[in-house]
């Protein structure tokens, strides 16, 4: 029988099934897909909270639903970070991350036509949830190789010790599960 950890989000209650990361570490598996009402009241409230800023970015892939909405009702410009380069992708530029919720290390790209979009802009960085923040510190180092200004970093969920870091915007915190 599967284990589930009930919440409010944006005025939104959910039930987030409780997953295995370890032998000794669960979280509360958070997936905004195919979820438009959370999607939606998330960027809402985020916006709400956030710095002006003419260009969201986001990692490829959870982050991209929450990236197109606050675009959609704020700023009109979003940049993924792509886990591949893609054939359309001219002289793409690259950082390496391990994120909690990912067995391998990953690489996430940007192309020279991001890069041109990001380049001299204030930029906010948004993803679903941060937990241990690696994959935050990649995209904000991306974005300063290339010249763009983070102005904020914003997620709907701050996973464990992330909810007492004074350098994001949240909406709820999110616990860990020791076994």
């Amino acid at each position: 029988m599967q284990k589930f950890y009930t919440m409010t989000i944006a005025g939104c209650e959910r039930n987030l099934p409780i997953c295995p990361i370890s032998d000794t570490l669960d979280i509360a598996g958070f997936v905004m897909f195919g979820d438009n009402e959370i999607t939606e009241a998330s960027a809402k409230a985020l916006m709400e909270k956030c710095p002006e800023h003419d260009v969201i970015i986001t990692a490829e892939s959870k982050g991209i639903p929450l990236a197109y909405e606050m675009a959609r009702i704020g700023c009109r410009k979003y940049v993924v970070a792509r886990k591949g380069i893609k054939a359309y992708m001219t002289n793409p530029i690259s950082v390496q991350v391990k994120s909690i919720t990912t067995a391998n290390v990953q690489t996430l790209f940007l192309s020279q036509e991001d890069c041109d979009v990001l380049r001299n802009k204030r930029i906010l960085i948004v993803d679903d949830v941060i937990s241990t923040g690696e994959s935050l510190a990649a995209i904000e180092k991306l974005v300063e190789e290339i010249g763009g200004n983070v102005v904020g970093k914003a997620c709907v969920l701050a996973e464990g010790d992330a909810k007492d870091r004074t350098d994001i915007i949240y909406l709820e915190p999110l616990p860990l599960f020791f076994k």
